[in-house]
């Protein structure tokens, strides 16, 4: 949870495949166009992130969807039919004057869990729920680091605890 105290960017590399680059891993991000001041900065922030652990542009599948609303979906189609696996979920949905923060915030949490556990592959949360645009800047690369990084870390963390898992099953 992003605080005052801690950068969303400090991670722990406790359980992230060392060498990535040697799996035949593909990575999708899904990015909301709405906000895309914000979200732009998360997506680039992934992109680093997965480059760190040894990704390749071949290894990332980029797709922007319309509005955070449809990031469940885009996961959806990724593990459908770009077959990765994981995908990163990055928007921002930033308070407004109507219940329709709310709405869209809970049909965002539901349908990327929907996602997670109906196929089984990792689908990383990555949004931006604000009260305002300073709050979204701050946690976009600003004085709160980058969620960009910590969904990416989730995803790769994800990965690895799934497959030690499987290997672990198999003995």
């Amino acid at each position: 949870m992003a605080s005052e105290l801690k950068s969303l960017s400090i991670y722990s590399e406790t359980g992230i495949a060392k060498q990535t680059a040697n799996t035949d891993y593909k990575i999708g991000i899904a990015v909301s166009e709405w906000n895309q001041e914000i979200t732009a900065n998360l997506a680039e922030a992934a992109i680093d992130t997965l480059k760190k652990y040894g990704f390749n542009n071949k290894d990332i599948l980029l797709k922007s969807v319309p509005g955070s609303f449809e990031l469940a979906q885009a996961a959806q189609y990724m593990i459908k039919y770009g077959r990765v696996d994981a995908v990163i979920c990055l928007g921002c949905v930033i308070q407004g004057e109507t219940k329709h923060f709310d709405y869209v915030c809970s049909g965002i949490t539901q349908g990327i869990m929907s996602v997670n556990l109906d196929t089984g592959v990792p689908v990383a949360f990555g949004i931006l729920t604000t009260n305002n645009q300073q709050q979204a800047l701050d946690r976009a690369g600003g004085k709160h680091g980058n969620k960009g990084v910590e969904a990416t870390v989730a995803a790769l963390k994800m990965i690895q605890i799934k497959n030690d898992l499987i290997k672990s099953a198999k003995i």
